[in-house]
């Protein structure tokens, strides 16, 4: 049997956490690690106590709002905005840390992301928004794709 390397490991943990999403456009885990330790997650989702979209109807949907536009129009929250969250809620220091993500983070999470202090970020897939790349890169927070670790490319 062969043990996963750690980048693999927290993936996997991250997959597991976007099955708790509740949003009905786009399941999505973040984990935010450092030193090997997992100090918080989050997964998109209706803030606590607010019923969630598969109750009320996609609010973006009845809307008409594409992908990556109008972040503001929507009931819940982005994974990694529920991840730095709960490390606030918990006292957790997060600064340096590395977050992996299912997705690329949007522009608002990326600038959330840059003041939190996160040093890395490893995602399986992107997302179309091109500023919060430049913006991640400017920060000089690395960004890796997920497949490029694991096949040793970057």
């Amino acid at each position: 049997m062969e043990r996963p390397s750690w980048d693999e490991y927290f993936m996997d943990i991250t997959r597991l956490v976007a099955r708790r999403s509740t949003c009905m456009r786009r399941q999505v885990g973040a984990v935010m690690v450092k030193d090997k330790n997992i100090l918080a997650t989050g997964y998109h989702g209706t803030p606590s106590g607010i019923t969630h979209c598969e109750v009320t109807g996609c609010l973006r949907e009845q809307l008409k709002v594409p992908s990556g536009e109008r972040h503001e129009l929507c009931r819940g929250l982005h994974a990694e905005q529920n991840a730095i969250i709960q490390a606030a809620r918990h006292g957790v220091n997060i600064d340096n840390s590395v977050l992996y993500c299912t997705d690329s983070p949007c522009i608002i999470c990326t600038k959330m992301l840059i003041n939190a202090g996160i040093q890395k970020v490893v995602y399986l897939k992107g997302y179309a928004d091109k500023l919060s790349m430049e913006m991640l890169a400017e920060s000089g927070i690395e960004a890796y794709l997920f497949d490029d670790i694991v096949s040793g490319g970057s």
